[in-house]
């Protein structure tokens, strides 16, 4: 375990950079107009993002003790195509967790 003292500096140097990261972004920038290339590459910075996030919900959910589930790959693969059939956010949301509830529902 790690003692106070230790704890309070790590939380101290975390926050810190924390503030560094953004504020060079923030305040360094956020009166700049950015280049046309960096507009570009950080147009794709969601699309790069959420599939990290998901992907570990999706193959090892802490749920099932990290073992895949079914009716959580079924429920990714409902997102997944209808989000590329109609093009809605929310449809494809929509369609996952009712997958995702039904599958539960008949699994239980």
């Amino acid at each position: 375990m790690i003692d106070r003292p230790q704890f309070w500096l790590v939380v101290l140097f975390l926050g810190i950079s924390t503030y560094a990261i953004r504020f060079s972004f923030l305040g360094l920038l956020g009166r700049r107009p950015l280049p046309g290339w960096l507009q570009r590459c950080l147009r794709y910075t969601a699309v790069a993002v959420m599939p990290a996030l998901v992907a570990p919900a999706v193959l090892w959910p802490v749920a099932t003790g990290g073992h895949t589930d079914p009716a959580r790959l079924m429920a990714a693969l409902a997102t997944l195509a209808v989000g590329m059939i109609t093009k809605q956010m929310m449809a494809a949301i929509a369609a996952g967790v009712a997958v995702l509830a039904v599958l539960q529902y008949l699994l239980v």
